[in-house]
Formats: structure tokens, C-alpha cells, sequence
């Protein structure tokens, strides 16, 4: 098996972070161009401007607010006072085994088994855990989790599955929007925008396909990224706790304590950033942003 440094691994996902984000920022330019052609030719120019602007200006929010993003999406709370001094000791003791700052520390209110972390760096980022791991885990097994979570970190994997979950949010916000206005435009006044259009009828084709298959492309970019680093996170865990068998009896008990229903809350968006994926579809595994747990633990006690 190739054995990858994780020096290696950061400094490939900051590479693959400014290719997706011109990928997707040319896509959005793309789709901006499109829409103006389709609704209003004379404009064309008008909504690339906007659309460039409003892609740049998104982009940047989402990227420096990434954790608060996160956290408001699941409605964690900073983790504060005495029944989470456990907690906070194992984030702390985590943190320095890695040489790397010690993330803000918060839960969230859901009795799944899950945890995430957020942010754009090392320096801005958070660790959020999920009220039922906290009592269901004991410490070893919680050093485990933490560990994987903080190797996230150390990797930049939560900058990269952020700025993918905002951008092919935005992708699909945009489709939407394009979609819907179509649809109102068929009720008031359709018969004029066809009459004043018939000459664009190749970008409204154009833009009905990049709105109806946006959503697979979105699912297909996830998928890309999310699998393989979920493997060099569990790696990592164990390179910082120097105990497979603490992670591999975490990942159990998730299972176990997974019912088939989404618990924890939050969207398909954010669900890469997650231990484990909050919104399985066992009817669809291939869809699925994260590896099987058995082939995780199966990996883990190979080591």
C-alpha cells in the first residue's frame, strides 16, 4: 500500500481547494452568462458582472465564517462548565499531541452518535460533539474520535469540505432559482418572454440542463472528496493516540447507535464534515458521502 506523508496530504488538499474553487467559481460564471442570454440578451454583460461579484462575495463570506456556519446549521452551543470538563481536557490533550492550537469546543443538542469539525484553519476552528457521544463514549474512545476530528484540522480537510459544501450550495441555490423563475415566468407573461427569446432557445436548453444535473454533479463532487479522507483521518487518529482499538470500539458503538434516520440535525451540505454521515441512504450506498464503517474498522485493525 502507498504510503502517503501528511505533509503530502495538506499540501495536495490546499491544491485541490483553489482548483475546486475555480472549477466552481467558472461554472457559476458560466451559469450567470447563461441566464442573462436566456431572460434578457441586451443584459448579458450586466448579469456576468453580477454574478461574478456575487459568486466572489459568497464565496468569501461562506470561506471566513465557515464555523459559525457549521455550528448555527446544528444549533451547537459552546461546551461550558463542569459536565463537559472531560470533554475539553481530551480536545486540549488532542490538540497538543498534533503540535497544533487548540480548537473552540462545542456540542450539539441530538442524541445521535456523531461529531464534526469546522473551520478555515488551524487557528479558527471548532470541534462539535454530539450530546448522545459524550455519554455514550467512554475516554479512550473519545480521544479517538477527537483525534480524527483534530487531524481534519491538521490536514486543512475542513477548509476543503467547507468551501466544497458552500460552493455547490450556491450552485444549487443558483439552479433553483433558475428553475423557479422559468416555471413563474410560463404563469405571467410567458407567451411574451418566448416571443422576445425565440433566438436564445439554445441557452435556455443550455441552462435547464445545468440546473436539472447541477445537483448530481454536487453529489459526485462530495462523494469525491469525502471517502478518501475519512480514511486519512482515521490514520491520523491513530498516529495521535497510538491506539487503533480505541477508534475502531468508537466506530462500533456509532453503528450500533445509528437507527437508519437522519437524528442529527443539519443538510447533505454539511453532512461531509461529520464522523460519520448524519443522512445515510442504506437504500443507496453508492450516494453515500462516507465509507462503510466495517471497511474503516476492517483498515483500523490491519494497522
Amino acid at each position: 500500500m502507498h504510503k502517503t506523508s501528511f505533509y503530502e496530504q495538506t499540501s495536495k488538499n490546499k491544491r485541490y481547494s483553489q482548483i475546486l474553487i475555480i472549477l466552481v467559481f467558472c461554472v457559476l460564471v458560466v451559469f450567470s452568462y447563461v441566464i442573462g442570454r436566456v431572460f434578457s440578451p441586451g443584459s448579458t454583460l450586466l448579469f456576468l458582472i453580477f454574478g461574478t461579484l456575487f459568486s466572489v462575495g459568497y464565496i468569501w463570506y461562506t470561506y471566513y465564517n465557515s464555523d459559525k456556519i457549521a455550528l448555527s446549521s446544528v444549533s451547537a452551543y459552546p461546551a461550558e462548565g463542569p459536565q463537559f470538563q472531560q470533554l475539553r481536557n481530551v480536545v486540549e490533550e488532542m490538540a497538543i499531541a498534533g503540535g497544533m492550537p487548540s480548537p473552540r469546543v462545542y456540542v450539539m443538542p441530538s442524541p445521535d452518535l456523531n461529531a464534526f469539525a469546522a473551520g478555515r484553519d488551524p487557528e479558527h476552528s471548532v470541534v462539535c460533539v454530539t450530546e448522545g457521544l459524550i455519554k455514550t463514549l467512554n475516554r479512550q474512545e473519545l480521544q479517538a474520535v477527537i483525534a480524527h476530528e483534530l487531524t481534519h484540522i491538521r490536514n486543512y480537510d475542513i477548509r476543503f469540505v467547507t468551501l466544497v459544501a458552500a460552493m455547490v450550495g450556491l450552485v444549487s441555490i443558483v439552479s433553483q432559482m433558475f428553475l423557479r423563475s422559468l416555471w413563474w415566468g410560463s404563469l405571467t407573461g410567458g407567451r411574451q418572454s418566448r416571443s422576445r427569446g425565440g433566438g436564445n432557445l439554445a441557452f435556455l436548453v443550455l441552462g435547464v440542463l445545468l440546473a436539472v444535473l447541477a445537483p448530481f454533479i454536487v453529489k459526485l463532487v462530495q462523494l469525491a472528496i469525502s471517502r478518501r479522507r475519512e480514511y486519512m483521518a482515521d490514520a491520523g487518529g491513530v498516529e495521535l493516540t497510538r491506539y487503533p482499538q480505541g477508534l475502531v470500539s468508537a466506530l462500533r458503538k456509532i453503528k450500533s447507535g445509528y437507527s437508519g434516520g437522519p437524528k442529527t440535525r443539519g443538510n447533505a451540505a454539511v453532512a461531509p464534515l461529520f464522523i460519520e454521515d448524519p443522512i445515510k441512504n442504506r437504500l443507496m450506498s453508492l450516494f453515500n458521502t462516507h465509507p462503510p464503517i466495517d471497511e474503516r474498522i476492517k483498515i483500523l485493525e490491519s494497522m
